[in-house]
């Protein structure tokens, strides 16, 4: 008799060797262990599927693919192969936080209602400083209310239901914004809530214009496409200038070099009570490091 696990975590990732390991070992180190992890190698060149194989952990699915697809296509690959009856998302640069899975499928438990929940996550460099926290909306309400600024649910930090994900496919065409088309596509029929507790630890050095303006194009475009279809022109119009803004502003500031406070302009600080956990986190992570396969 095969037994299922609890969560599937759906992970893409392409030339990550040197943060991989990281990351698969945060999900190691999590309270529940009941779970799966999916890996989907998105055409990488660097040797990052031989640092996942040395962990030599049966509950590690690792599929590695010839070329990149982008991580909407990958994503939703990972989710066909899951098993579990909830799925979590994660990158293949960040961390999870021990009690990450488990906080969030008793949330889901206890509130058949929900279909996606999200939580706090802190921002970090690759030299492990915390640099500051996302925002988060706790009530549907609160996630879904500036719809047409962007939803304050990280991405990477989404836990739900497996039957919502499958219901719900990301859409590929957006190579950008993935997340934000979902949510505005689904928000309507669905329910999101966010923990309040910082739970992953997204890795950002800098912010990056090549990413930043194709994404505020991604959402430009979903803001018009959901403001037409839900007869919310006005409000999707206003969306749509408001990336425009932005990415004027992007370039006149990031674009000249004025990177570290427009990173942190984004962000709120970090209690202490955090970067307490924080270094906790860090000090555990390198006791289970898979070690780094030689070229």
């Amino acid at each position: 008799m095969t037994i299922l696990p609890l969560v599937s975590i759906v992970m893409s990732m392409r030339n990550s060797a040197l943060t991989v390991a990281e990351a698969v070992q945060s999900v190691q180190l999590q309270v529940l262990q009941d779970w799966e992890l999916i890996l989907i190698d998105d055409g990488s060149t660097d040797g990052s599927s031989a640092i996942v194989e040395q962990f030599n952990d049966k509950r590690i699915r690792l599929v590695r693919e010839p070329s990149s697809a982008g991580l909407a296509t990958r994503l939703n690959q990972a989710i066909t192969f899951s098993r579990g009856e909830f799925i979590a998302r994660m990158d293949a640069d960040d961390v999870c936080f021990p009690e990450r899975l488990a906080l969030q499928i008793e949330r889901l438990q206890l509130d058949p209602s929900l279909d996606l929940v999200g939580c706090g996550a802190v921002v970090f460099s690759s030299e492990g400083a915390l640099i500051g926290e996302m925002p988060i909306g706790l009530t549907h309400q609160d996630i879904v209310a500036r719809r047409f600024s962007g939803f304050p649910l990280p991405h990477p930090t989404w836990c739900g239901r497996a039957s919502w994900f499958r219901r719900n496919p990301y859409d590929p065409r957006p190579a950008y914004a993935e997340d934000h088309e979902l949510l505005l596509r689904t928000l309507h029929t669905s329910k999101f809530a966010g923990l309040d507790r910082v739970l992953l630890g997204y890795r950002q050095d800098r912010l990056d214009l090549r990413k930043i303006l194709p994404g505020r194009a991604s959402l430009a475009r979903s803001f018009w496409r959901y403001g037409l279809e839900g007869g919310e022109i006005w409000p999707a119009l206003q969306g749509v200038a408001g990336q425009v803004v932005k990415g004027v502003i992007d370039i006149a500031t990031v674009g000249v070099g004025i990177n570290a406070p427009m990173q942190k302009s984004r962000l709120k600080p970090v209690c202490d009570l955090t970067s307490v956990r924080w270094r906790s986190l860090q000090e555990k992570l390198p006791q289970a490091r898979a070690p780094q396969c030689s070229e």
